[in-house]
């Protein structure tokens, strides 16, 4: 579940068997039909963004990518090797290969600037990182200052934490204690990133 572009959480619990066979059917499979019927050859991502209404998967979005913050929700639960799937979809070989997944909950907080989406400034020092355990941190909008090798904010969606637990509470707090300790002027993340789920 993406909330906003501002946190993520892996798999969501209402994505269970009954609705992704409603996913498969009324979306997917009449996806890979239009393209066959259209005759076109795609490899890659088809990322489906969708709305969950009352027990009922709808279109929102289609993408060619993996976004953020979904990616770093979903990636992180692939175990198989990324580079090898990546290489099986070139090779039209995707079939013959065993896509494992990490069956715990992972979620996602991005941190920001101080005025994202609006005005934000750049160039703030980042402290923290290094303090980091048991989360994945993911560089977004940062870089790294030649001279002085201080990490420096340089967007407005800056670092995103990611998180595994066996529930989306033990996720989240794992994910939300990191965030607190990554430091910048005008940091801002949202709190309730999950919270529905729960």
């Amino acid at each position: 579940m993406n909330t906003g572009g501002m946190g993520s959480v892996s798999p969501v619990p209402f994505a269970d068997d009954s609705f992704m066979k409603k996913v498969e059917s009324r979306i997917i499979k009449p996806t890979i039909e239009g393209l066959i019927a259209e005759n076109l050859t795609y490899k890659g991502f088809i990322f489906f963004g969708l709305m969950n209404v009352s027990g009922d998967p709808f279109v929102i979005e289609y993408n060619v990518r993996m976004g953020d913050p979904e990616a770093e929700a979903v990636i992180p639960r692939i175990k198989s090797d990324l580079l090898e799937l990546f290489v099986a979809v070139g090779n039209s070989t995707l079939k013959d290969v065993a896509i494992e997944t990490d069956k715990r909950t992972c979620t996602s907080v991005f941190l920001v600037s101080g005025g994202y989406p609006g005005n934000y400034k750049k160039g703030i020092e980042i402290t923290g990182i290094d303090k980091i355990q048991n989360s994945l941190i993911f560089h977004a909008g940062t870089g790294k200052d030649d001279k002085s090798q201080r990490i420096l904010t340089t967007g407005g969606r800056v670092i995103a934490v990611s998180s595994f637990g066996n529930t989306i509470s033990e996720a989240l707090d794992k994910s939300y204690r990191n965030a607190g300790i990554i430091q910048f002027e005008g940091k801002f993340f949202r709190r309730d990133i999950g919270r529905d789920l729960i």
